[in-house]
């Protein structure tokens, strides 16, 4: 009976791991088929790939639109990650009841759907384009700023410094340290793993963020990966083999980074600290 059972969780576990797959195979083969080929549904391997990659670098600016979404993602990652993690960790080693009121408000605030945001912050940057034209709208930087530093990401490095060992902020302070040479030369190194995870997490939605991108840069040569599938897709008559090439090449980065980080990240989610 146990056998029974055993080989029945099996049978489960790898129909959902060909569900959760199959996409992907799906991407991969159609970028090496014709797009007469994809529209019919042809799960077979083509020999169309050079050609698709060639007809879209002739047909798209391919670099600019991945260089700038490289520029948005790691400015935005980097930049969240110093300051949702000042920010976590002040919230918990610094706690009080105001601390919690306003944190409280900064949960609150992830119920507010980003659609909901779009005008407001769009009015905002159209005024600040008249006073500084550098971060107004269609400039990289109002791209990034508001998704730098997500209340998740704050919740999330103050629920992971709970897990950090007081003892060493304690044992640094009276080796002499300041609060700001506590937090970078022990806090940061000893929870490399929250920020592991952290860094994924942001990463991939900044490289994978199309609704405010769409809204905000408004010229060609300022567009990211994302708008630029979007554009290849609204054609008159697209072209799928096109379209499923440049998916491949917008999904290999972050499927190069989570692999490289899949330990950490793990480990991170599961709030362990090293």
């Amino acid at each position: 009976m146990h056998k029974v059972n055993r080989i029945f969780i099996y049978i489960i576990l790898s129909i959902f791991t060909i569900v959760s797959i199959f996409p992907f195979i799906w991407m991969i083969v159609s970028a090496t088929n014709k797009s007469s080929d994809v529209t019919k549904g042809r799960l077979v391997p083509g020999t169309h790939l050079v050609e698709n990659f060639q007809n879209l670098i002739n047909s798209v600016d391919l670099v600019p639109a991945l260089t700038n979404s490289v520029i948005i993602s790691i400015s935005t990652t980097v930049l969240s990650l110093i300051i949702a993690s000042l920010a976590g960790y002040g919230f918990e080693i610094y706690r009080s009841k105001a601390k919690d009121v306003v944190f409280t408000i900064l949960l609150l605030s992830m119920m507010i759907p980003f659609a909901a945001m779009m005008i407001p912050l769009f009015r905002m940057f159209g005024t600040i384009s008249q006073m500084a034209p550098g971060i107004g709208i269609d400039t990289l930087t109002s791209a990034m700023l508001p998704s730098i530093t997500t209340a998740f990401l704050i919740f999330f490095f103050r629920q992971n410094t709970k897990m950090f060992p007081k003892e060493l902020l304690e044992a640094g302070r009276i080796d002499g340290l300041t609060e700001l040479g506590v937090f970078f030369r022990i806090f940061v190194p000893t929870m490399k793993t929250t920020y592991a995870a952290a860094a994924i997490i942001t990463f991939m939605a900044s490289w994978n963020n199309f609704l405010w991108p769409l809204v905000v840069l408004q010229s060609p040569e300022n567009h990211t990966i994302p708008l630029l599938i979007s554009n290849l897709g609204s054609s008159h008559s697209p072209d799928f083999g096109i379209i499923m090439t440049t998916i491949v090449i917008a999904t290999l980065p972050t499927a190069l980074i989570f692999f490289l980080l899949q330990k950490h990240f793990v480990a991170g989610m599961m709030g362990s600290v090293k």
